[in-house]
């Protein structure tokens, strides 16, 4: 089955399913996958260097015709650069994962780049609506990585009767009957990110993604330890002692990750010390916040590149108790559409008696 939406008129794409933006996750190869199965793949490019960030779009596009997006950090010291590549490679789609200042939409827009921001909340939500964003991607509480605290059955129909673009469902979905759901409250399809994250397409080590399998619906926390914000990661002894460590050891386990990040990302100290200033500004975190926020790519590096679970952060949404396998994204998304239409069936006899 086929399901037109406001969001695959939009995108130009065959289903409404959209695999989100993770940081050592979703580079070349997942995002190529989901878009050439009908879904949309977005790169994940806030842990890439520029190059890397054009290497990563060449190959996608050399393993696909279909679209796909690149979610970037609006608070990067180089957002406007990596906008002008997203632009300069005829990119469809740039995702933030937090609000794009007007300036960045507008140049998007003028270029004909749909931009797509991450929310969690109604007022962000009408922000980036009033700037221009053609579509926005509303994650409740559930959901995993930055998270807020308000439910998707709640935070969904709220920010759907509130704005009048395309809205896209995430936190909670894995299915097809999250689909149809997600549809019926008035979304124009759904974005996944654990689910993709625990395919065979996925770049994730074997060892890793066995961890994510072996939990249950309770194994996630949402901590403010890995970078001063509420994250919901997958809860492991590091976390436990991440809890219990002092402001002493947190500042300096922090220092140690924003030297380390600075070499990853081929970033100057005085560029680092802009996105830090950048993210106070948009955030109101404290220096100390700002410091810990350099923690989240080398603890995600740790587990997700390294494949060393006991040494990093594995972000996770509560669905990660309801995943047992690991299909390919063709699967997967075949699958999905498969239950929607069967639960759609369902749900016309029931209207029919």
């Amino acid at each position: 089955m086929r399901l037109s939406t406001r969001l695959t008129e939009l995108a130009g794409i065959r289903y409404p399913i959209v695999q989100t933006g993770m940081g050592y996750v979703s580079g070349a190869r997942l995002t190529a996958a989901t878009s050439a199965a009908g879904g949309l793949g977005i790169i994940g490019s806030a842990t890439m260097s520029m190059d890397a960030l054009r290497a990563a779009v060449r190959e996608v596009r050399e393993r696909t015709g279909q679209p796909f997006g690149v979610n970037l950090r609006a608070d990067a010291a180089d957002a406007a650069e990596r906008v002008e590549l997203i632009i300069a490679e005829k990119v469809r789609v740039a995702s933030f994962a937090l609000a794009p200042k007007r300036d960045l939409i507008a140049r998007l827009k003028d270029a004909g780049v749909i931009v797509l921001p991450s929310v969690g909340a109604l007022r962000h939500a009408e922000k980036v609506a009033g700037w221009g964003a053609d579509a926005i991607v509303v994650q409740g509480g559930e959901g995993g990585g930055h998270t807020g605290p308000v439910p998707t059955s709640l935070l969904l129909p709220q920010v759907v009767s509130a704005v009048d673009i395309p809205v896209i469902a995430a936190g909670g979905y894995f299915d097809g009957r999250g689909l149809v759901a997600a549809l019926a409250y008035g979304a124009a399809g759904i974005a996944m990110g654990t689910r993709f994250l625990l395919t065979s397409d996925s770049p994730v080590a074997d060892e890793v993604k066995q961890a994510y399998l072996t939990r249950t619906l309770t194994d996630t926390v949402v901590t403010t330890r890995v970078d001063g914000v509420p994250h919901r990661v997958l809860r492991t002894p590091f976390i436990d002692r991440l809890e219990r460590a002092g402001p002493a050891a947190q500042l300096v386990r922090s220092a140690r990750s924003a030297a380390a990040f600075r070499g990853l990302s081929g970033l100057s100290w005085p560029a680092l010390i802009r996105q830090g200033a950048a993210m106070r500004r948009g955030t109101g975190l404290s220096w100390s916040q700002v410091l810990m926020a350099a923690n989240t790519p080398m603890l995600l590096k740790a587990a997700m590149v390294d494949g060393r679970p006991d040494l990093g952060v594995m972000s996770a949404g509560q669905v990660v108790g309801l995943i047992d396998d690991l299909p390919s994204c063709a699967e997967l998304i075949d699958r999905i559409m498969t239950e929607a239409a069967d639960c759609i069936g369902r749900l016309g006899g029931l209207a029919q008696a």
